[in-house]
């Protein structure tokens, strides 16, 4: 799905793109984003990767970048909601997550941050913030995460 008015949509914060995710909240299976960014991390289209099951979806690098090369994306940030309300992250969340950094890493992407989030409009996680995705040292960030 193409987020319609990308103009200026830029991500500084794992909240900023809270509202990009308003239409998978409620949904009743998990389903996977990519948000591809360019150089300022401004939107440039958001991807639907996948839709899985009640507590899981199949998530693969090869998938996960496909958008990203296509779109000429700087970065990715990924996100999938969890339907049943919680946002602690599973250990798959967090195995994911790595592959996820490992391979754009090799492509030369920058994975900005995963962010879980729910049916709650104030329920969300971020990945970065709890430590997972850490900056390469040739990747500097002006950001607050």
């Amino acid at each position: 799905m193409e987020f319609t008015d990308t103009t200026r949509f830029q991500i500084k914060s794992p909240v900023d793109v809270l509202p990009l995710l308003k239409r998978w909240r409620n949904c009743r299976q998990e389903n996977f984003l990519a948000i591809t960014l360019d150089g300022s991390h401004s939107v440039i289209k958001i991807h639907h990767i996948s839709k899985g099951l009640v507590n899981k979806t199949i998530v693969h690098p090869r998938e996960c970048y496909y958008p990203a090369i296509k779109d000429n994306a700087v970065a990715v940030l990924f996100a999938h909601n969890h339907p049943s309300g919680s946002v602690k992250p599973s250990q798959e969340d967090v195995d994911v997550t790595q592959q996820l950094c490992k391979a754009g890493a090799i492509l030369g992407f920058h994975v900005l941050d995963h962010v879980i989030f729910s049916k709650y409009e104030f329920a969300w996680c971020s990945l970065r913030k709890e430590g997972i995705i850490t900056d390469t040292p040739d990747l500097s960030m002006n950001l607050s995460f």
